[in-house]
């Protein structure tokens, strides 16, 4: 198989390329995984939360937002102790603040999917990169979307964390020319 180059040889990475990145994502809960696990990520590599996301599930009560936007200091400690998790007390702060945030913006529109896709014409945008070199870390879209998020409260979604989002969740696929998965047609509705 042709893959992108950034793609490892472990297996995690693999099926993390093969499957999921650049598909499109419309299921809230999985948008708000994806969200989350990009803000853990800051200043960190992407395989690093790879590996721990099925712990971030099982901490994170499966990124339920209406169950993250709850907890209390008691569960920040708790998670601060999880030693299968990042533990970076500024970024699991994040996550409940983003979380009640994410609940204001499903109420407002109906769904955070009507209101992160319409950035991008409820449409992906398609790369035309020839190799991962080539990729950018941000976007004009991104640094639009990075200020929304921010006068709306979210924190950590800067344009790089937002631009890492946008690939992750399908709004922009930027598999390379070449990539046998450039153009697979396939929607993540939370199957992951």
């Amino acid at each position: 198989m042709n893959r992108c180059e950034w793609v490892s040889n472990e297996q995690i990475y693999i099926d993390y390329h093969d499957n999921e990145w650049g598909r499109p994502v419309h299921d809230d809960r999985k948008l708000f995984e994806m969200l989350i696990l990009e803000g853990m990520q800051a200043g960190l590599s992407w395989i690093t939360i790879l590996r721990k996301r099925e712990a971030f599930r099982k901490a994170f009560d499966g990124f339920e937002p209406t169950k993250v936007a709850i907890y209390k200091e008691d569960k920040v400690e708790e998670l601060m102790a999880n030693e299968k998790i990042i533990r970076h007390r500024g970024k699991i702060n994040a996550a409940i603040n983003n979380a009640r945030i994410f609940l204001k913006v499903q109420e407002k529109y109906g769904s955070f999917d009507k209101f992160i896709w319409e950035y991008v014409g409820y449409e992906p945008i398609i790369g035309n990169h020839k190799s991962s070199a080539d990729l950018p870390s941000t976007s004009p879209i991104s640094d639009r979307i990075s200020k929304d998020l921010k006068k709306l409260g979210f924190k950590f979604v800067g344009s790089t964390t937002i631009y890492s989002f946008m690939q992750a969740t399908g709004m922009v696929n930027d598999h390379v020319i070449g990539c046998d998965y450039r153009l697979v047609e396939r929607s993540d509705n939370g199957q992951a």
